[in-house]
Parts: structure tokens; C-alpha cells; sequence
């Protein structure tokens, strides 16, 4: 029996192959993970639809593939005579309903074109016919893909940013509010597509820098070019400013010296980050603007009234933010597991899409690198991000005196369009405060 890719998820039709998990000649079990594949930025591991011996190992690892490709071939043992599994036969009928979608999106709109025909206005140059049928019709909600074909509008030409793998309503918005920029100015060059924040840009020439000297070349990752993109989409998308200041670090250290025992003694490792977690927690509750996302369609601020906290995880792939949800109603030593956990999964490169959803606020901790003040970028859709960097210690006035305190560099970024530099300022002094007069009580353990 054949074994093949199933679809990854709601909108998630590839992936790279990361980490091919058996051998030719292996016995394989039902249900046993046999290739792990990166799709955006999780990593997930395909179990096998039957059960039988590795006869063939159709893909390698850094192979990008699509939803319905070979796998592997098993031979003895598999649960279908030669034919497809089960499984394989769902996954067909889901494509052939998914194609009967797209036809059905495309109906509606060359009925709207032959019973009113409209002048359309061609503002980037290329017309809709000349975009090649190979190219696949984007996932869309009902909604969408309805207003679209009521428009006479590809949603080819749509590109998905805030909705991840699915073009939103918000996607749709923008898309049509620059139709109409452009076509006021008159358009702009062919080709470009007027929904990226980054259609202006001109690409790079290439350049032979070998001309120069000795050069090493490496091929970006598919996570690489994922983080790529979105940091892009975020600076380009967001007007960003960054509020600085320090922290003294004294009495969280200290409560650390004191609890750490205590904690060890049950099996918990207490690290700084908790505490960072429920001062961060403390200032937000302050200021519950910091804790939203703008809805660009509605024109609406969404202030959040749960409290899922991202961690900015530095591994040898890349960049993962895993989510630590509802910080605020959980305790010191659930907070310290649940960070342990999530750093291992992202380091494993075990973190499913679920682990980096919902988050309301993130955190970027370069103090184990040594990094002192720095300007995060804003995590969209969240409006504001903490960076915080090493604890050094260095000569402040307390009461008069000049003492050696462990002062820490906190940065906060934040989205002008949502929030204002007074409303800044206040939160990192509130947040100051959170730190240095940290509730000891919340240390206690059951």
C-alpha cells in the first residue's frame, strides 16, 4: 500500500520534509510516526495509515511537498489490498469537495459578468484571465469567498497576512483599499501585487560577492523564510516605537535564593522567567490596552480580558514563540514546568501550531546571550512586545546613597496607531514597579 501526505491542517495544503523517522526494510506499526513535516512554523510528525515493511521511501529530507504525495510504499501486513487506505480515500473525497468549492466560487462571478457587465478597472496591468490555472484558489471562509465572487474578484490576487494560510476578510479589506488607492494614482507596474506591504520594494540585483573574496553560501530554511516574511510584513505593517528603561533586579533574586530549594525539593526548576511572567501579568491587568489587537475591518480595538503570555525561544532553526496561556491564574510552579516544557518542544522542534496561537503579549529574553537594550518588532496581531536583556550591576542612588544594584534592560515596542507615548510611559513604570516590589506570596507552594 502507498502511504501518502494528508492535508496538515484548515488552509495548510504543504510542507517541508524535516526528518524521515524510518528505514527501507522497517516493520512499521498503524498510527507510528514515520516523517516529520515543517509547515510554517510547526513541526509535525505523520503517523502511518497501515501497518506493514518499508518497501520505499518516496521523499528526503528539505523536500517541499504537497498534500496527497507519495510517502512510502508497504509491503505485507498493510490494511488494504494494494489500493488506497481508508484514510487516502477520505482525503481524495475532501479534494474533490474542495475543487467543487473553488468551481462554485467562480460561478457566481461569471454570472454577475454576463448578466450585469461592469467596466473593471485595471490597476496592476495584468488582467484577472491571465493568472495560470495551475495556480491553486487560497483557503477563504464562506464570507469571503462570497462578497469576492459577488465582485468579480479572484482571490488568486489576495495575499493572506492576518489570516496565516487563509485570506480574511481583513486580507480583503486591504486588498480593495489599495485598488482604490492605486487607481487614483493611477496604478502602478505590472506584476506587482498591490496586497503586499512590500509591493513598492524593488528586489535586490544579485550581486557576485565571490569577486570580493572567499564566500560560504547557505540556503534559506522554509522557517527561515517564514520569519522572513513576517518580520517584514510586521515592520512594514505596524508603526513601531520603543519606550526604554531598568529594572533593579534585587529582591526577585533574592525571593529566588530563598524559594529555590523549596521548589527543587518538588521536582521544579525556578528560573527568572515566572517571575517575569506574573510582573508582566501584573502590569498588564494595569493597562489592559497593552493586552489588544486592532480589528482593521470593524475599526474596533479588541481589548483581550484573558492573559496567554508569548516566549521568544532561540533555537538552532530558528525563531519559535510558543504561548503560556492564562499566566495569570496559574501558580509559580505550574508557570515554571509549562516554560520548561514549551523550550523543549521548541528546541525539539515538537511545537504544533496550537502551541503558537492566542497569544495577547510577547516576550523577548536576550539575557542569557548577554544582549543588553534592543528594539523588538511587534508580533501582529498583538499590539506590544517586552525585550528584555541582561541583569549587570551597575552604581545607582538609593536614598541618597550610591549603592551596586543587578539592573536589567527592559525595551517595550509597541503600535502607535493603538497606543499613545503617555499611555507608554505609564505601563513601564508600573511594570518597573511589578518587578521591584514582587509579591512573595505568589511563591508560596501548595
Amino acid at each position: 500500500m502507498d502511504i501518502k501526505l494528508p492535508k496538515l491542517g484548515e488552509g495548510a495544503d504543504s510542507g517541508t520534509v524535516a526528518n524521515v523517522l524510518v528505514k527501507v526494510g522497517d516493520q512499521i506499526k498503524k498510527d507510528q510516526p514515520i516523517v516529520e513535516i515543517e509547515s510554517e512554523k510547526a513541526v509535525a510528525s505523520i503517523p502511518a495509515s497501515g501497518a506493514g515493511t518499508v518497501e520505499k521511501i518516496h521523499v528526503q529530507p528539505g523536500q517541499k511537498i504537497s498534500a496527497g504525495a507519495l510517502l512510502l510504499t508497504l509491503g505485507g501486513g498493510g490494511d488494504s489490498k494494494g489500493g488506497e487506505s481508508k484514510k487516502d480515500k477520505d482525503e481524495s473525497k475532501e479534494d474533490s469537495e474542495r475543487k467543487s468549492d473553488e468551481k462554485a466560487d467562480k460561478k457566481p462571478a461569471a454570472k454577475e459578468s454576463s448578466e450585469k457587465p461592469t467596466t473593471k478597472v485595471d490597476v496592476s496591468g495584468v488582467s484577472l484571465d491571465e493568472i495560470p490555472a495551475s495556480v491553486p484558489m487560497p483557503a477563504a471562509p464562506p464570507s469571503v469567498r462570497f462578497i469576492a465572487a459577488q465582485l468579480g474578484l479572484d482571490l488568486r490576487r489576495v495575499t493572506a497576512i492576518t489570516g496565516g494560510n487563509r485570506v480574511s476578510a481583513d486580507d480583503l479589506k486591504r486588498y480593495l483599499d489599495t485598488l482604490q488607492k492605486l487607481a487614483a494614482k493611477g496604478g502602478q507596474s505590472a506584476g506587482a501585487d498591490p496586497a503586499s506591504p512590500s509591493a513598492t520594494a524593488k528586489p535586490a540585483a544579485a550581486i557576485d560577492f565571490g569577486q570580493w573574496g572567499p564566500i560560504l553560501k547557505k540556503p534559506m530554511s522554509q522557517l527561515r523564510k517564514v520569519i522572513a516574511r513576517r518580520m517584514g510584513e510586521n515592520w512594514s505593517a505596524v508603526p513601531h516605537v520603543t519606550q526604554f528603561d531598568s529594572v533593579d533586579m534585587t529582591a526577585i533574586l533574592a525571593l529566588r535564593r530563598k524559594h529555590l530549594a523549596a521548589y527543587e525539593a518538588k521536582g521544579v526548576k525556578l528560573t527568572v522567567t515566572p517571575f517575569v511572567l506574573k510582573a508582566v501579568v501584573t502590569a498588564l491587568k494595569q493597562h489592559l490596552i497593552f493586552n489588544s489587537s486592532l480589528d482593521e475591518v470593524a475599526d474596533e480595538i479588541v481589548l483581550k480580558e484573558y492573559f496567554h503570555l508569548g516566549l521568544a525561544v532561540d533555537t538552532e532553526a530558528g525563531l519559535y514563540v510558543p504561548v503560556i496561556r492564562d499566566v495569570d491564574r496559574k501558580d509559580m510552579a505550574t508557570l515554571s514546568k509549562e516554560v520548561a516544557e514549551l523550550a523543549a518542544k521548541a528546541r525539539d522542534r515538537k511545537l504544533g501550531a496550537e502551541d503558537m496561537k492566542g497569544g495577547t503579549f510577547t516576550i523577548s529574553n536576550q539575557g542569557a546571550f548577554g544582549g543588553g537594550h534592543f528594539t523588538p518588532i511587534v508580533n501582529r496581531p498583538e499590539v506590544a512586545i517586552l525585550g528584555l536583556g541582561r541583569s549587570a550591576d551597575q552604581a545607582v542612588v538609593r536614598d541618597g546613597k550610591v549603592e551596586v544594584r543587578p539592573m536589567m534592560p527592559v525595551a517595550l515596542s509597541y503600535d502607535h496607531r493603538v497606543i499613545d507615548g503617555g499611555s507608554a510611559a505609564r505601563f513601564i513604570v508600573d511594570l518597573v514597579k511589578a518587578f521591584e516590589q514582587f509579591d512573595e506570596a505568589a511563591l508560596r507552594l501548595e
